[in-house]
């Protein structure tokens, strides 16, 4: 069956705009383009915007979407039993904050009790279960089951006070790394406390810190698209500046 952009538009509640621009960007290209200059999808291009709209839903950015989907080993049914599974922990995260509100609502109405280390339970849940999601399978092949368990029960086992630390310190990280970047000199000194900083960030999160873990974790950022493309929005190139701060750093 074919569909022009308007009846496509209708179908998937993706503005015909939008199409436009996946077309423009080489997302989307219709199946075929009609004399009167109407575009013309077809059934794999609607499969197509399918998976778009999957990975979209789950918080890819529409570059990262394009990587995927125009990668040769590319496996459609593959892909629909990962967004399964990642959809079933999306589910069983809200399920969580869904009652930790309910618990919240019913104790200022004075119907129960709740505890702060409750009130934050959920939450350090829902990190717990993005971070797994995100890069629990390339950090449990690097550093083994054992250790990757082994943080995320310190991390649930964390004081508020602790976790409020780690979240200062990760914004003083990035705004050191920010004025370091703009230096230019990994081995310098702002550049340095950046890098010591983020030993104390890491200190919080997983206390059996080593020089190797450190170093190894600053490759993966490199390494990693997704690691990467949280630094270089501090500043492109940002990654790389902090991996080789790092190595100074331990060395």
């Amino acid at each position: 069956m074919e569909y022009t952009s308007n009846k496509l538009s209708k179908m998937s509640g993706v503005s015909a705009r939008t199409l436009r621009h996946y077309d423009k960007i080489d997302l989307l290209k219709p199946a075929n383009v009609a004399e009167s200059g109407y575009r013309i999808y077809g059934q794999a291009e609607v499969d197509i915007l399918q998976q778009i709209l999957f990975y979209k839903e789950l918080g890819f950015a529409l570059k990262d979407i394009k990587k995927l989907l125009s990668a040769p080993n590319f496996d459609h049914k593959k892909s629909f039993a990962i967004h399964l599974t990642e959809l079933y922990a999306k589910r069983e995260r809200l399920d969580k904050l869904i009652i930790n509100v309910t618990k919240s609502i019913a104790a200022m109405k004075g119907e129960t009790s709740m505890t702060n280390k409750e009130k934050f339970e959920g939450f350090k849940q829902n990190l717990i279960n993005e971070n797994e999601q995100k890069y629990g399978e390339e950090i449990r092949k690097k550093y083994g089951d054992s250790t990757v368990d082994k943080a995320n029960a310190h991390l649930k086992g964390l004081s508020q006070e602790k976790y409020d630390k780690a979240e200062q310190l990760r914004l003083n990280i990035e705004e050191a790394l920010k004025t370091a970047f703009e230096i230019g000199n990994p081995a310098g000194e702002l550049a340095q406390k950046a890098c010591e900083l983020h030993k104390q960030w890491l200190c919080i999160f997983y206390p059996d810190y080593s020089k190797e873990y450190h170093i190894g974790l600053a490759e993966m950022y490199v390494a990693d698209e997704r690691f990467k493309a949280y630094y270089d929005k501090i500043a492109p190139g940002c990654a790389e500046f902090l991996r080789d701060a790092i190595h100074v750093y331990c060395r």
